[in-house]
């Protein structure tokens, strides 16, 4: 079960990296109808991506692994589970933005999107690409029972 669980959880980062990185390219493109509708499924996917590694993760950390105790002592691992919730909370950022062209796009209308706003979702989703750094940082230092 460690070993399915422990895929799982890498399946889901790799997911939610490559969420990241697709809005992250869509959002520097001119928006248009098709491009918006594939940020609002981008960004539902890397929900539930995030999601999912969060329960795996917690139920790796509490039943699969070393136990909560190890973790819980763990400068690496406190530090990568902290820059995760982060990148949650950071990631409102640029969903309540998709979320808010639902009326445009159901009507066949290309979203409009100001200059500011675009600026300040590409500034969010730039510092959550460099927070997934960190955290693959603090997980390579995990691997190696370093920082604790």
């Amino acid at each position: 079960m460690s070993t399915l669980f422990a895929f799982l959880h890498h399946l889901c980062a790799f997911t939610l990296v490559a969420c990241v990185a697709i809005e992250f390219t869509l959002i520097r493109q001119e928006l248009t109808l098709a491009s918006a509708r594939r940020l609002q499924v981008t960004d539902l996917v890397l929900g539930i991506a995030a999601g999912l590694l969060l329960v795996i993760g917690l139920l790796r950390v509490f039943f699969f692994e070393k136990g909560p105790e190890y973790y819980w002592h763990s400068h690496a691992f406190l530090t990568k589970f902290g820059l995760f919730i982060i990148i949650g909370l950071l990631s409102v950022i640029p969903t309540m933005e998709f979320l808010s062209w639902r009326g445009a796009i159901t009507a066949g209308q290309v979203p409009m999107m100001d200059a500011a706003k675009r600026k300040r979702v590409t500034m969010v989703l730039h510092t959550e690409l460099a927070a997934i750094v960190l955290i693959l940082l603090c997980a390579a230092i995990m691997a190696r029972g370093g920082w604790v």
